[in-house]
């Protein structure tokens, strides 16, 4: 445990997460956190929308997929954006 916190690439990789920098590193770890988030919400809204007609597995189940296809495309576009915002 002490070589992974003391091992210098990660200690940067920690660093420029928590303090916020935009990099290809961050943007991906930012991005499956996003893309995660929206799994669980679309499985929420399967359940509250469906779970009459679908039961609550498979309402979760086609929330769960169906959630990141419209998210992922505003995280990738979201991610450029404060790509860009950060060169002003």
């Amino acid at each position: 445990m002490t070589d992974f916190l003391t091992n210098p690439v990660l200690k940067d990789f920690f660093t420029s997460l928590m303090a916020g920098d935009l990099n290809l590193m961050t943007g991906f770890v930012w991005f499956l956190v996003a893309t995660a988030l929206s799994m669980i919400g679309g499985a929420i809204g399967g359940i509250l929308l469906a779970k009459e007609y679908l039961g609550y597995e498979l309402a979760a189940l086609l929330g769960g997929f169906f959630g990141p296809a419209g998210v992922i495309p505003g995280i990738i576009l979201g991610l450029i954006v404060l790509n860009a915002l950060k060169n002003f």
